[in-house]
């Protein structure tokens, strides 16, 4: 009966659908969470030394294999991969891809961009974003490679519903 159940489980999770996350289009740094302390933390450190390395900004995109909204925002990027992955490349961005859970809630997502890795709603204070009390799917972070934010982000569905407004975001308007 066991074997049974082994044999079943691996056959679903063969069959079950990839999480795409940010297309490869957009050459994605894609970043899983690290087991540390018993949380799991996203590390951006080496995504801000490589933006200013490179003279870069980073589009930080937390993203749940899980949450419709999200796969819905994936689908418009693939969609729209011709029109946009140039924008972003022109424009200076590197795209980090955070690949997260709906499970992981406010007080188990951390994330790290300096000394220490601090707890979501810290993480969203220490950035001055609004969104501090509640973790939201899909969220984008605009840093610079010092991990200062450069404009305030909307979350969640309906946010970047056309190419347009997506290129209002990458541009900086308001």
């Amino acid at each position: 009966m066991k074997r049974r159940l082994l044999i079943l489980a691996a056959a679903l999770l063969a069959s079950a659908p990839a999480w795409a996350g940010v297309p490869a289009a957009y050459a994605p740094l894609v970043l899983q969470p690290q087991q540390v302390d018993g949380h799991p933390v996203f590390d951006l450190r080496p995504a801000l030394e490589r933006a200013r390395r490179e003279g870069r900004r980073l589009y930080v995109y937390l993203g749940a294999h899980d949450c419709v909204f999200c796969k819905r925002y994936e689908r418009f990027l693939e969609q729209h991969a011709a029109e946009l992955a140039p924008e972003f490349t022109r424009l200076g961005w590197l795209i980090v891809d955070l690949r997260s859970s709906l499970a992981l809630g406010t007080t188990r997502l951390w994330l790290q961009s300096g000394e220490r890795a601090l707890p979501y709603p810290e993480f969203q204070r220490a950035l001055g974003d609004e969104r501090a009390r509640q973790l939201v799917y899909p969220s984008v972070w605009l840093l610079d490679g010092q991990a200062r934010p450069l404009m305030p982000m909307p979350a969640g569905a309906g946010t970047f519903e056309t190419v347009s407004e997506q290129l209002e975001i990458l541009r900086l308007e308001q």
